[in-house]
């Protein structure tokens, strides 16, 4: 692992319990993020990618069946750290999550500026509510916020301002790593640019990495340096964002590039045949091998993870 590694993951699995079985939501995962840089997680919907964050922030349900793997915060593996020392330390403290449908999460009850402020106070950041309420005031002014909102209540302000409010409570800890978990998904086209162009500026502000889980790639390039494709609980791909952009390898992430428009190409759409494999008894060796044009002979055995170039790495026999 490099020294300027904030986050390594390493062979992070985390299965359920259901009626039918196993879901083997997340099934050895594995990779690396520095500090500064921000990495977009693209994958179909039910890939696996608000499992592996909730795998990350152990947030797990009852039905957990195996929660298992490394995950190393600034060297320190924090998977093994007690519960109670995870909550206090590292949840929320140093890695805080902006959750999907961030803006219905909101306690209607309660004034905004109460919820933002409320990690501090939770975490014993602050002393006193007045020094909390002048933090979360900084942090709502960073994300574009308005000063009156904070005395309103959640259902008195737009689906923006919601999601705004939802990031600077995200924020207001200063932690070095947030999980944005479908951040534009239930809102307008416009107001998705307008949170967007707030991410950008505080990742330009504010020395904080950034994990955007999405399945718009559209979206996600305004602010990834990296990229990792998931595709059925695994990642397939890891590499810088301009080359996945512009050259994916895994035949699944060509395939999703080939079905996105774009402005300066008169190009004919794809899509990609067939249907997204069980969770729950996923088919042995490559499990894209059912939809791939490429597959060959060798496709029935599990590819490994490796690394075709420079931080590049592909989970594809074509280039292992």
């Amino acid at each position: 692992m490099k020294k300027d590694t904030l986050i390594g993951i390493e062979d992070l699995r985390l299965y359920f319990r259901s009626g039918g079985g196993i879901v083997q939501a997340v099934d050895g995962v594995s990779f690396t993020l520095g500090r500064g840089p921000s990495m977009v997680i693209v994958g179909e919907s039910g890939c696996g990618k608000t499992s592996l964050a909730r795998a990350i922030l152990r947030l797990l349900p009852r039905n957990v069946h195996t929660h298992s793997g490394r995950v190393s915060l600034n060297g320190v593996d924090i998977m093994e750290l007690g519960e109670e020392r995870f909550r206090r330390e590292v949840r929320w403290r140093r890695i805080a999550m902006v959750p999907q449908a961030a803006m219905n999460s909101l306690n209607p009850v309660i004034k905004v500026g109460d919820q933002v402020a409320e990690p501090l106070l939770v975490h014993g950041l602050v002393g006193r509510k007045g020094e909390a309420a002048e933090q979360a005031l900084a942090a709502c002014k960073l994300v574009g916020l308005p000063v009156d909102f904070l005395d309103r209540y959640p259902f008195e302000l737009s689906g923006g301002m919601r999601q705004r409010a939802a990031i600077a409570m995200a924020l207001v800890t200063k932690p070095a790593l947030v999980i944005l978990d479908e951040p534009t998904s239930a809102l307008d086209v416009l107001t998705q640019a307008n949170i967007m162009n707030v991410l950008k500026r505080i990742k330009r502000e504010v020395e904080t990495s950034f994990i955007l889980i999405t399945h718009d790639i559209a979206t996600s390039s305004e602010l990834a340096d990296e990229a990792a494709i998931m595709y059925a609980g695994q990642i397939v791909e890891v590499c810088d964002a301009a080359r996945f952009y512009r050259e994916p390898f895994h035949p699944y992430a060509k395939k999703l590039m080939a079905s996105v428009p774009t402005l300066r190409e008169d190009k004919e759409l794809e899509f990609i045949p067939g249907r997204p494999p069980s969770l729950i008894n996923p088919p042995r060796g490559c499990r894209f091998a059912d939809r791939c044009p490429s597959r060959f002979g060798k496709c029935e055995k599990e590819p490994p993870l490796g690394e075709t170039g420079a931080g590049h790495w592909v989970k594809c026999w074509l280039y292992n």
